[in-house]
This record gives C-alpha cells, structure tokens and sequence, in this order.
C-alpha cells in the first residue's frame, strides 16, 4: 500500500522523539507508560492516511473542480502541515494535478473510475433497493428500464401478501399508462420524443390518450418526484414510481410498487410516494449518483 512521506511524523505519539542516540531502553524509560507500539500506531496508519486523503479528495466535485489549498485545508479541516505535506505527496502518485496554485482531480484517478463506471450493472446494484422497499412497504417492488415508446421489467421483488397482482421481468408495457411511464417521460427527453408520432390507446377509462392530459401528468411526476397512478392500464392495478439516476446525472431507470387496487388507494399515496422517493434516492447513490452537487434526485 502506497503511503505518503511524512505521514508518521502526525501519528507519532505526543511526547515521543526517536533519536539515532537512543537505544530501546532509553526511548522506552523516556517516554515511560505514555508509550503508544509501534504495532498500535502501525494497525491504525492506513485507515488514518486513506481517511486523509479521502477527506481531500472528496472536496472536489463537478461544481468545484479546481480548488487551492488554503481552501483544500477550509473544507477538510485538516492541519496546514499534514494538508500540504498530503497534497504534495498525492501530486507525486497522480491523485492530483496541479497548476501553479490550484489543484483538480489527477489523471490516475480518472483512469480508475473508467473502469469502476463501465463494470457497474445498475440491476444487481438495485435488487437490494426492491427488497428494502418491499419489505417496507408489503407491496411487490420494480425496476423499469425504457425501450422506445414501452417500459420493461427487468427487476422484481415480489409481495408477500396472499392477493397479487402479477409483475414479472420481461413484461413490456407502454410509456402513456401508468406510472413508471410518467417517470420515463418527466425525464428523459427522448421518452417524449418517442410516444408523439403513437396513437395513446386507451386500455381502461383512466388511460390518458390525448398528449395535452399526459403532459399535465408528467409535470407533477415532475414536480413532486413521483407518480401514483391507478388502473390506467389494468383495472384493479396502480403503480407508485421515482426516477433513479446514474452518475452523470441522466435517468437510468424508473423504480417503484405495484399492487391492486383493493389494498392500496389514493389514501395511501401520501404514505407510501416518499418511501418510493426515498428508495429511488439510494438506488441512485449505489449508481454513483451525486446528489450533493447534482441535487436530490
């Protein structure tokens, strides 16, 4: 493990000055019981040193990509002395560039994330995300990715309950009804773009079929982060779905519940929509999603 020159000198415990002219003893009766091991201060140096440097890398963001050190040493709250020290010794292994006074992220850094982002497979890394919603909320959780004009279920975790509505992976189903659509269509613009040139059939009564009354929808999915619908495409059926976003802050997918109608209503949305939220938050944040610079998604 890389560790950077000059680290010891912060971990060296108060009191205690190694010199060429004292044997073991000496030190040891110098410092008498105040005495920290060296095997004591070596189990702890790396997660000292990586939380370090952690701390100052994590003062770059998209919003503040080149920064001094006077503000490097503002944001971490680190010593003058260790920030600078650290700083250099991050410069010298590429975590860092540097241009005359102000630092960015370094090229070995970009070089990790390459691979770190195109091995992600946002699927697995949300499956955890359904469970926790269902088991939450007692109603079968999905994760929906957008093909054209429709909708597929690509991950499921289904209802305990006795009474279900059936939601499988590969079950394709329009933009125009129900609610995880409405999600696809506030933002992603291509959903959009996608669904003019269809014809908005109607599957029950409640199926917006006219672009004016979609519109109106997707402007509170918009607005409020989330969408309930129900029976627009079945009836006895309704849906509740947020937006998970990937790092670079484009819509990846919609997640949310299903369930019938006859044990969720629109008296439960209240309850349930910001739980749906919530977990559309976490299932971002395992994409890499950045809501400090990005905002809440």
């Amino acid at each position: 493990m890389w560790v950077p020159s000059g680290f010891c000198q912060d971990l060296e415990p108060v009191g205690v000055r190694h010199s060429p002219r004292l044997g073991p003893s000496a030190h040891n009766s110098e410092v008498g019981a105040t005495i920290v091991s060296s095997e004591q201060v070596n189990s702890r140096s790396p997660t000292l040193v990586l939380h370090k440097i952690t701390e100052i890398l994590n003062c770059f963001r998209v919003d503040a990509p080149e920064l001094t050190l006077q503000q490097v040493i503002k944001k971490t709250g680190l010593p003058s002395s260790t920030c600078q020290r650290l700083v250099q010794d991050m410069v010298h292994e590429g975590l860092l560039d540097r241009d005359r006074d102000r630092y960015r992220i370094g090229i070995a850094v970009v070089r990790w994330a390459a691979p770190g982002t195109l091995g992600l497979d946002a699927v697995q890394l949300v499956k955890p995300v359904l469970q926790d919603l269902r088991d939450e909320t007692g109603e079968t959780a999905c994760f929906y990715l957008r093909d054209g004009a429709f909708r597929t279920i690509v991950a499921v975790a289904e209802t305990r309950h006795v009474v279900i509505r059936p939601f499988m992976v590969g079950m394709v189903m329009p933009l125009h009804a129900g609610a995880p659509g409405k999600i696809f269509l506030a933002f992603d613009p291509d959903a959009r773009a996608a669904i003019e040139q269809l014809d908005l059939g109607a599957f029950t009564g409640s199926t917006p079929t006219n672009l004016a009354t979609l519109d109106a929808q997707v402007e509170v999915a918009r607005a409020q982060g989330y969408y309930a619908a129900f029976g627009e495409r079945n009836l006895g059926v309704g849906s509740i779905s947020a937006p998970v976003f990937t790092h670079m802050g484009e819509l990846a997918g919609a997640i949310g519940l299903g369930f019938p109608t006859q044990r969720v209503t629109p008296d439960d949305v209240d309850r349930l929509g910001p739980l749906v939220a919530s977990a559309s938050i976490e299932a971002s944040r395992r994409l890499g999603y950045d809501s400090a610079t990005r905002g809440t998604p």
